[in-house]
Parts: structure tokens; C-alpha cells; sequence
């Protein structure tokens, strides 16, 4: 199937000589959830406006639904909602009329129906009537978020879209978005709340210093990356590690009254059963063992601190 998005070689380079993106490559296949991870100033926001048509690229080539953005504009704008991270939108305007407008910005023939729907799938319906001004951060969110389904976009980005948003509507946005997915939308987000990708997300990409340096489906991900840390607590101090245990994937604690042991969930042995047999036959004798699950966010951690 022929990927909704299709990014080849993308380059962006400001005149102060800022390199934003550097050759970046990559696919969003149709109807799938879409997170990409960096720290700030990695280059997410550029990529973005980018592929809106709001930023001009420096090189590269990018199609939407088979449109290039450049020569079909249009065309290509129209397939795509956008709620970008800052609040901008009319403060004096309703919230009815502020959405309704948006429809129209894209030639969309008027849909009371559609508006309605929209306000309450996003709670915003008792506020169709209030001006912008008078909302909290939280529900200002809400209406970008409005707008940008005013007109029955295919994709829908997503940069940032629960920053400073308390948790009972970061709930609300969620099952919406899991709902959009299911109608068939597609969905790009950029996130700081990596559990929210973990949750979320079909598929993962990380971009740093502004190259892509990973894009995988978060399954295979967890499986690849995803590692079980088992914490043997020691009764007694250990100097080092003796040489029965080097077949072992051990680390020593830097107070020495912990061993420390990785192994794969998905392998077909743990090693756990050898690693206890070997423990004893050595003499070493522990009082408490701990497991930890790698997240998502220890996978970004270990990506982008390593300087990649």
C-alpha cells in the first residue's frame, strides 16, 4: 500500500547557515498513529510545517496521498488538519463561529452537523456560545484541535497537543484521537509525554540534532530494545565478581551489594534458572531480587543521550 505521506531526502537550512533537518527520509503508512520523539530543537516543528506548507524546504521531495506538496498545494493542504503549539485563534470570536470559519477557509461547504459533532467529541459543546477569551488554556487546546477537524482532514497533526493541558483532558483528547484512528485518519504527534507515544503510537521515530535515527514500529521496537533488568539485593558485600559467574551477563554494583542482570523477555531462555544455580554453587547468597521492564523512555534516553 502506498504510504500518505512520503518524505524523500529533506533538507532545511536557515540563513544564519542552522541546519534544521538533514536528509530526511521517511514513510507514514495510511490510518496509523505516528509518534515522533526528540528533545527540543531537534527538528520536529520544522518537519511538520514543512509537510503543511507553512515552512519552505531546502531540498527533498515530499508527496501526500500521491500530491507533491509544492505543485498540488492545494490539494495537499486540504487532506491535513494541523494543531500547531501555540494558541492562536481569535479571542473575541465563539467558539461556534471560530470553528465554522476554519471549515470555510478550506472551501468546504457549510455542515451544522459536522461543527456539532466535533464541539462534543471534545466537550466543547456547552461552549459553543462562549468567546475564545473567556476559556481556560486547556479548552483554547480543545478549540485548535476543533479547527483543525472543522473540514474532514485525512491526517491530522498533532505538535504538542496536551502541553499544559491537565490530565482529565489529556484523557479526553487521547480517546478521541484512538477514535479518529479507528474512523480511518491518519495521526502524527510529537509528544514530551513519551508514555502517551508508548500508549499510543503504531509506529516510532526519534529525531535528533535534526536526522532521523530511528523509525520502527513500536512492537518490534519494545522487542528489540525493550530489556529486563533483574536487581539481586546481596546478604553479603562482594569485592568483584568471581570467575564462576563470567558466562554471565553480570554487573556488580558500585557498592557491591547488588548484582545486576539484563536478559532478553522475548529469547527463549531468560538465563534466570542457571544465573540462581551458579549464584549458589557459588556461595553468594542474595535477600531480594527486583525485575524492571525497559520503556519507551528509557529506549529515547539511551538514543539521544548517546549523542546519535
Amino acid at each position: 500500500m502506498e504510504p500518505i505521506i512520503s518524505i524523500k531526502s529533506l533538507s532545511k537550512s536557515y540563513a544564519s547557515g542552522f541546519q534544521a533537518l538533514k536528509n530526511v527520509s521517511l514513510d507514514i503508512k495510511r490510518g496509523e498513529i505516528f509518534a515522533l520523539l526528540g528533545p527540543n530543537g531537534a527538528g520536529k516543528t520544522t518537519l511538520i510545517s514543512i509537510v503543511c506548507g507553512i515552512v519552505n524546504p531546502s531540498g527533498g521531495d515530499i508527496k501526500v496521498a500521491g500530491h507533491d506538496i509544492r505543485r498540488d498545494y492545494r490539494a495537499t493542504r486540504n487532506l491535513i488538519g494541523l494543531v500547531p503549539q501555540e494558541l492562536t485563534t481569535d479571542a473575541f470570536e465563539t467558539v461556534w463561529n471560530t470553528v465554522s470559519f476554519s471549515r470555510g477557509l478550506f472551501g468546504k461547504p457549510a455542515n451544522p452537523k459536522h461543527i456539532e459533532q466535533v464541539l462534543k467529541d471534545l466537550s466543547l459543546w456547552d461552549k459553543k456560545d462562549s468567546q475564545i477569551i473567556t476559556l481556560s488554556g486547556g479548552m483554547k487546546r480543545r478549540v485548535m484541535i476543533a479547527k483543525a477537524l472543522s473540514h474532514e482532514p485525512q491526517i491530522l497533526f498533532l505538535d504538542e497537543p496536551t502541553a499544559g493541558v491537565d490530565v482529565v483532558l489529556r484523557s479526553d483528547m487521547w480517546g478521541l484521537v484512538e477514535r479518529l484512528r479507528q474512523s480511518g485518519v491518519t495521526i502524527i504527534l510529537t509528544t514530551h509525554y513519551i508514555e502517551e507515544a508508548e500508549n499510543l503510537a503504531d509506529t516510532v521515530g526519534v529525531i535528533n540534532k535534526g536526522e532521523l535515527i530511528l523509525v520502527e514500529e513500536k512492537a518490534s521496537l519494545m522487542r528489540k530494545l525493550g530489556k529486563k533488568q533483574l536487581t539481586l539485593q546481596l546478604q553479603k558485600k562482594l569485592d568483584a565478581l568471581p570467575p564462576s559467574l563470567s558466562a554471565h551477563n553480570l554487573t556488580l554494583g558500585e557498592s557491591g551489594e547488588e548484582l545486576l542482570y539484563e536478559y532478553d523477555t522475548k529469547g527463549e531462555r531468560t538465563g534466570i534458572t542457571a544465573l540462581l544455580h551458579d549464584l549458589a554453587e557459588s556461595g553468594i547468597r542474595f535477600r531480594d531480587l527486583q525485575t524492571k521492564q525497559s520503556s519507551l523512555e528509557d529506549i529515547f534516553v539511551g538514543l539521544v543521550g548517546n549523542g546519535r
